[in-house]
């Protein structure tokens, strides 16, 4: 491709960066120092300052040391979008410890294999979620539990009237057996106390940060702190009027995931923004908070803008504030973009990225040319190709479709435990990202189809083989396919196909069911089809494909 793409980059886009060799807390630190009484975090209006929330970082990374967490261990944050987020991640980088960010949405099953796989022996988790993880603890190598109510840093109002009202009735009334740990009783017990200096190289391991595999397996990326400092500055020179200390981003989009902790925390907080968080996706909340906190920057992804674009009451808030979105995890639909952005009068362009490559390669250019379909050009210090599908050691030339290659800073060290799964994917340098593409004579990218099998819906990634494998387990069915079929709301949607056992029977109802008891609800098919057989190849494996292609001729 020989860097076609910088012809179509703005002109205030570099080619290439010259990246700080310092690691994400080192970053933090030097923005706490230069924006120290600037609101760094508001979470449902309790604010903390750069200066203030620093504090509890250290204060937190203190007591994490006195449990005798050091560098390299690994420290499970089980936690939504909260203030207690941002203290729990740069305390464990403080020691250079290894974040593993977990999904709050996961039932024990989920929770047991990652914590397994990880390693992680201390805990950050809410209350709510305490019953689960205690019994999910002998079977892991858990030590340390450290709990945090959703309410200790709302204000004092709201956190009065939460706990009267809500507290119980959510779970979040809960008694700590002796071992385990208040997460504010930490904090205030080593308030003022410094945490160990630790020597932590740009080439140390930060994150663990968990996808989905082509077999249903979860994999941990392993993310150094080089890789998510370089997206950090890749993705704020992409925005070529980022002002550090005078943005606000609204933190919708989960932590957990690679794409809201680059573009909303380690950007926000290494360049002196104000976070304004939110724990999750409610239409009302987001737009009061938008009227009230004014934004001015907005990852998402398109579920997101289509809602607020179709909001009945979108007259009655202010969102004019919002000056940049980017748009990630599945296709943003022009006529999508072009809504939104006549209704903020900001810009929100469609760009790519993986877990894997910590996350963003791609985007179309904010204030430049945006080409619709295309996810866009790739960042600076980004390469890519497209290579044949079948043996992967032929490049392609333009305009014709195979697997799409990259190679970047960002690019992960490997996978977790998974030997034989980082050399199937990283090649002499190259990452092969099993997503199917074709690239432009300007360098613009497409992506054609996914060679995963890979479902997005709601912008969460879903892989038809995991809950395939909670279905086989029911007692009543033979058989399970899950695929993904069209929705015009959440882009593509999960359906379970099933054939059941000789002599039983049972209702789409008592599957779901069964489904919610064993699954994230994100991952729970919303629609179910028994039949008599599933097509297959002539070796016995399931057509996905084939199910897709009877959904879409239905919808013809």
């Amino acid at each position: 491709m020989e860097r076609i793409w910088f012809q179509s980059y703005e002109p205030d886009v570099p080619h290439s960066i010259d990246y700080p060799q310092k690691s994400l807390y080192q970053l933090f630190q030097e923005a706490k120092d230069r924006y120290k009484s600037n609101p760094a975090v508001n979470f449902m209006g309790g604010e903390l300052t750069y200066k203030e929330l620093d504090s509890q970082v250290k204060s937190f990374a203190k007591a994490l040391s006195e449990m005798g967490v050091k560098k390299g261990d690994r420290v499970a944050i089980h936690l939504p979008n909260c203030t207690q987020f941002p203290i729990a991640f740069f305390a464990t980088l403080a020691l250079g410890a290894i974040v593993v960010p977990f999904n709050p949405l996961y039932v024990a099953r989920e929770m047991e294999y990652q914590l397994k796989d990880s390693g992680a022996e201390t805990i950050v988790t809410l209350t709510r979620f305490y019953n689960m993880i205690k019994e999910v603890q002998p079977k892991t190598d858990l030590k340390n539990i450290i709990v945090s109510n959703i309410k200790d840093y709302f204000p004092g109002m709201l956190r009065i009237l939460y706990s009267l009202a809500k507290e119980k009735k959510e779970g979040d009334r809960v008694t700590l057996s002796g071992s385990d740990h208040s997460f504010t009783e930490l904090i205030s017990k080593n308030a003022g106390k410094e945490p160990p200096k630790v020597d932590v190289k740009p080439n140390d391991r930060a994150v663990f940060l968990y996808t989905g595999g082509t077999t249903g397996v979860s994999k941990g990326a392993i993310l150094q702190h080089r890789n998510l400092v370089a997206n950090c500055f890749q993705v704020k020179s992409w925005c070529t009027d980022y002002r550090p200390g005078k943005e606000v981003v609204l933190g919708v989009l989960p932590f957990f995931h690679s794409y809201g902790l680059t573009t909303i925390l380690n950007l926000g907080l290494l360049n002196g923004a104000k976070l304004s968080l939110l724990p999750r996706f409610e239409l009302d909340m987001v737009l009061k908070t938008i009227d009230k906190q004014k934004p001015t920057i907005f990852p998402g992804v398109p579920t997101i803008y289509v809602a607020i674009n179709n909001a009945p009451n979108l007259e009655k808030y202010d969102i004019k504030s919002i000056r940049i979105c980017i748009s990630g995890a599945a296709p943003l639909p022009v006529e999508v973009q072009q809504e939104f952005e006549k209704n903020t009068g900001g810009k929100l362009v469609e760009g790519y990225g993986l877990s894997e490559t910590s996350p963003v390669t791609h985007a179309n250019p904010v204030y430049g040319r945006n080409k619709p379909g295309s996810i866009g050009l790739p960042l600076p210090d980004t390469e890519f190709k497209i290579v044949d599908v079948e043996t992967g050691d032929k490049e392609l030339p333009i305009g014709e479709v195979g697997e799409l290659c990259l190679k970047g800073p960002q690019v992960m060290e490997g996978y977790l435990n998974m030997p034989d799964e980082t050399a199937q994917s990283i090649r002499n340098g190259w990452l092969y990202t099993g997503d199917i593409a074709k690239a432009d004579e300007d360098g613009y990218t497409y992506i054609v189809d996914r060679k995963k099998d890979m479902v997005i819906a709601g912008g969460f990634n879903i892989y038809p083989r995991d809950i395939e494998e909670v279905l086989y387990a029911h007692p009543k069915i033979m058989e399970a396919a899950v695929a993904g079929i069209r929705d015009p709301y959440r882009g593509e949607t999960l359906k379970g196909y099933i054939v059941l056992k000789e002599g039983e029977s049972a209702t789409e109802d008592e599957i779901i069911t069964y489904c919610k008891d064993n699954l994230a609800p994100f991952k729970v098919p919303k629609l179910i089809e028994f039949r008599d057989e599933l097509p297959k190849t002539m070796i016995g494996k399931v057509l996905r494909r084939m199910l897709r292609e009877e959904e879409e001729k239905k919808n013809q």
